[in-house]
Order: C-alpha cells, then sequence, then structure tokens
C-alpha cells in the first residue's frame, strides 16, 4: 500500500521546489551580517514566529510518532502527545522570555552572561551540538521510513540515497537562507501541517457521524488488530521507546515510564533549536505573543493527532501498520491512503516531508551559529572574529553537520522514531535546563556551578542511555548496566546536584552589578534590543 511512486515524487519534487523559490526570494535582500544570518534581522512579528515554532517544534516524532502511538498504544500514545505540549507551560514561564531579553543569538549567550565567558560558552556549544546531532538523528530515520514507504523502497542502499537528499536540500536551505529562509520554511510547513491534520481529523470523525465515542468503539473492535492489544496497558508506553524490551508491569517500567515522562515535560525548555527562535522577535511583547500563537496551534494539532491515531486503528488497523515499512510511523500516511486514495497519501506524506526539512533546517542553523558564535568567535577568536568571517564559519559548520547527519541517519535508519527523540529531550533537559534555571533564577550561581552542571548532566545522560536496555536491545543483556529505558529521572537531579556544589565550593565572588544588570534586562527586556540591534 504505498500509492504511486511516480504522484509521490512529483508532490515531494513541488514541496521542496516551491520551499527553495520561497527561501531564495526572501533572503534576497539579507544583510551579510551574523544578526541577520542567526536571528533574521529579528524582523519577525509574534504571529509569524509563533507559526515559525510551531513549525520548529513540531517534528516528524509528532505527527509520524505520536500519531503511530495512539493508533498502537491508545490513550498511553496520547500521555506521549500531553508531555510535548505540558513542556511548553514549563518553557513560557521559567525559561522563554527572560531567555530571549538576556541573550542575542543563542543559549550561551545567557549561561555566560554573569560569568566566565570562554569555559561555558564551551560547554554550552558541546552540549547544543549534542542535542542537535540527536534530533537531527530522529529526522532523518524518518525520512528514511517515510518514503520506503511512499515509494516501496526496501533497499537499504535506496533509503540511503533517500536520507541524502534530504541532508543536502536541508544544507541548501541554510546555505541560502539563513534564520530567515529557514522561519519562513517552518512557517509554510506549520500552516500545511495543520491544514491537512484539521482535513484528515474531520474526515474520520464524519465517517463516524461526527461521533467522537464511535470512533473509539471502531478503533477497539476492529478485526484487523492484534489479539494481545497493549494499548491500554500502564506499561505500553515505556514501550513506546523500545519495542525490543517488554519489561512487563514490574517497578523498572513505571520508573522507565515516569523519567520519559520528565524527559518530554522538561526537554523543551532546554532545546537550543526551540529557545533560539525567541531571538526572532524584536520585542519582548512580540515574544510573549510568538509564545500564546505557539501554545494554541500546538495544542490544537495534538488535539488532531488523537483523532488521526484512532482513525489509523480503526480504519487501517495495528495488524497492517506494524507490517508497513516504518511500522507505527507508518500510521498517518496509511490513514490518509485509507481516506481519499494515492492523491490524499501522497499530499499528507508531502507535508511530513516538508516537516522534515523545516526541521533539520532549523536544527543545522542552530547548531552552527552555536559552534561559529560561542566557540569559534568567542573561545578561538575572544568575541574578536570579524561579523563576515563568523557567518562564514557558521556556513562551513552547517555543510559539516549536515554530513554528520547524513551518516548518522543511514546508521540509524529504521529506528524508533520517537525513541530517538527522545534521547535528545533527556539530554537537554539535564544538560540545558538546570543551568538556564539556576543562572535565571539563582543569585550566588557561578563559572564553576554552571561548567559542573552542564558537563554532568550531558556525560551521564549520555552514559546511561548508551548502556540503557534500550540502546542494548533489552534487559538480558549484560552492556545493559542502567535498568531504565530513559536516563531523565537521575541525571536532572545530577545536574542540579553539581549546579549546587560547584557554586558553593568555588572561591569565585558573584558580579553584583551584572546580577543586578541581568535580573533587571530578564524580567523587563530593558537593554534587550540593543543588545539584539547589536
Amino acid at each position: 500500500m504505498s500509492g504511486n511512486p511516480i504522484l509521490n515524487i512529483a508532490i515531494f519534487g513541488a514541496f521542496v521546489l516551491f520551499t527553495l523559490v520561497v527561501v531564495i526570494v526572501v533572503s534576497r535582500n539579507s544583510e551579510k551580517k551574523s544578526g541577520a544570518f542567526y536571528t533574521g534581522g529579528a524582523s519577525f512579528s509574534g504571529r509569524q514566529n509563533g507559526l515559525a515554532i510551531t513549525g520548529d517544534y513540531l517534528s516528524a516524532a509528532s505527527f509520524l510518532g505520536v500519531t503511530g502511538a495512539i493508533a498502537i498504544y491508545g490513550y498511553d500514545g496520547l500521555l506521549y502527545a500531553l508531555g510535548f505540549f505540558v513542556a511548553w507551560l514549563v518553557a513560557i514561564y521559567l525559561v522563554a522570555e527572560p531567555l530571549r531579553n538576556t541573550g542575542q543569538y543563542t543559549m550561551a549567550d545567557v549561561l555566560s552572561f554573569r560569568m566566565h565567558q570562554r569555559p561555558v560558552r564551551t560547554a554550552a556549544a558541546l552540549s547544543t551540538l549534542a542535542v542537535s546531532f540527536f534530533y537531527l538523528l530522529a529526522q532523518m530515520a524518518g525520512a528514511g521510513g517515510l518514503v520506503a514507504l511512499l515509494l516501496g523502497v526496501s533497499d537499504p542502499v535506496w533509503q540511503s540515497v533517500v536520507i541524502a537528499v534530504v541532508g543536502f536540500v536541508m544544507i541548501a536551505y541554510v546555505l541560502i537562507g539563513g534564520m530567515k529562509g529557514t522561519t519562513w520554511v517552518q512557517m509554510i510547513k506549520a500552516t500545511l501541517l495543520i491544514l491537512g491534520g484539521a482535513v484528515m481529523t474531520v474526515w474520520v470523525l464524519a465517517k463516524y457521524g461526527m461521533n467522537f465515542n464511535a470512533l473509539v468503539d471502531g478503533a477497539v473492535n476492529n478485526p484487523n488488530n492484534a489479539a494481545s492489544v497493549a494499548k491500554f496497558k500502564w506499561e505500553s508506553a515505556a514501550h513506546m521507546l523500545d519495542p525490543m524490551a517488554k519489561y512487563g508491569t514490574n517497578d523498572i517500567s513505571k520508573l522507565s515510564f515516569v523519567s520519559l515522562s520528565m524527559a518530554l515535560v522538561l526537554g523543551t525548555a532546554g532545546l537550543p533549536h526551540v529557545l533560539m527562535r525567541f531571538y526572532t522577535v524584536p520585542t519582548a511583547k512580540e515574544a510573549r505573543r510568538s509564545a500564546v500563537w505557539a501554545i494554541a496551534l500546538i495544542g490544537i494539532f495534538y488535539l488532531f493527532t488523537l483523532v488521526l491515531g484512532l482513525g489509523a486503528t480503526a480504519l487501517v488497523g495495528m495488524d497492517t501498520i506494524l507490517a508497513a515499512p516504518g511500522k507505527e510511523n507508518a500510521a498517518a500516511p496509511l490513514l490518509a491512503f485509507a481516506l481519499g486514495g494515492e492523491v490524499l497519501m501522497g499530499i499528507i506524506s508531502g507535508i511530513a516531508f516538508a516537516t522534515i526539512l523545516a526541521v533539520v533546517a532549523g536544527l543545522t542553523i542552530t547548531a552552527s551559529a552555536s559552534f561559529a558564535h560561542d566557540f569559534y568567535n568567542s573561545v578561538l577568536k575572544k568575541g574578536k572574529a570579524d561579523p563576515a568571517q563568523e557567518v562564514k564559519v557558521a556556513r562551513i559548520t552547517a555543510v559539516v553537520i549536515g554530513l554528520l547527519a547524513i551518516i548518522g541517519g543511514i546508521a540509524v535508519n529504521g529506528q524508533n522514531i520517537a525513541f530517538l527523540i527522545s534521547l535528545a529531550f533527556a539530554v537537554a533537559a539535564s544538560a540545558n535546563l538546570p543551568s538556564i534555571l539556576m543562572t535565571l533564577y539563582w543569585k550566588k550561581f557561578n563559572t564553576r556551578g554552571s561548567i559542573w552542571s552542564i558537563y554532568t548532566g550531558l556525560i551521564s545522560s549520555v552514559v546511561l542511555i548508551i548502556f540503557s536496555p534500550a540502546v542494548m536491545l533489552g534487559a538480558g543483556n549484560p552492556l545493559a548496566l542502567f535498568p531504565l529505558t530513559n536516563p531523565t529521572i537521575v541525571t536532572i537531579p545530577l545536574a542540579f546536584i553539581a549546579g549546587w556544589l560547584g557554586t558553593v565550593t568555588s572561591k569565585e565572588p558573584a558580579d553584583a552589578d551584572l546580577q543586578a544588570e541581568m535580573e533587571v534586562r530578564s524580567m523587563t527586556g530593558a537593554g534587550a534590543a540593543e543588545a539584539v540591534a547589536h
């Protein structure tokens, strides 16, 4: 049930061509300065930026992964969607506006505001690169699985070619358009994604007389479902991360679920590519407006995924979904095929493909900006690099990151997208969020505390992920030294403790003037506009 490969390729090509034309047009008059490349000149309105945030945040895991999770695991899959949405409350109320008011281009601007610049920026840049790389792997894996389904390509070599094409298009977006071009791509993608989701949602409900209960009954009673339906069991949410680790209803499984929930709820507030979006608006007021728009649009979309997931269970069936290339990640395209045939499937899959392209472009420009601005300029050049040279380094970095993402995407092709995304959220929640919160809200926090917090969260989360059953393929593997599928329940407290311990053992005195300036700027926005303009 792959539809018409020629039609699918034509729709993919149309999406790519259209968005590339938009990128070229909107970036034609862009300045060659670092501010224009990193933030699009801070020229977007709150509504535009809210739409772009939505496009940045709703990745392949949201559209393909969450819909598939609900299709296979029912209400437990919905909990996964709720985790992504509730996370925005943490990001908006505690982090987003103070971060935007204090910084210029990257997360490290805030973390180093009242600290010694070079060690803190180095740590923040490494953390940003790690989070971005994990996130990129998930998007690349999604691209491979999606195209395998649509083109009927089962040969891993051809799937690798598709992943490479995605990587090169992503590099083109960033090199040609910078943040301005990437933002427009994300706005277009968000609009298409929400409209496509809305059409399919109404279509599914119409088949059941606009009666949600009838839809649920149809999902439960579909004969094309496995006999051992796990969709309402507590432990099934942990299985979404690693289908090979069937722990059952034991304490380890429940702790894995709690740890996963912590990663989803707290990880968003530490995702560098999401936080960087707040630097593309000119004022704090527009930052708040963009947050309101983002919450509304993201919330609406996740309500759509509930209907779409149950619709896939009812109209397609679990057995068919799990037998398709990409397994649960194929639920949304298969539902589109069941509703409107080859044309709708091609359109919806084209939107999913645009989703992947937009997100990987946002991740790439964030990682390249962090390396060029935080490491090359601030550490290697001690803040004296020529802006044009800094942008050149950022562009070169984007190419390198794109090539690494292609290689990594080929290596993880076929892996569960939700699992790969959870790794990025776990690292972001552990390495970035504790240091951000302590920098913004603890006056005594200092350089040693920040460095210890970032490195402890980064190293512990990556090491525990590597030695978890999710990576070591099952609880019986002797190398699965850490019993939980997600480490956040351990690594977040470790990062906070390390930050506190580093601060209290350091003899570095707090800079009262910088602390006062940061507090006033973060809470009121005074001076933020001048910083961005500079």
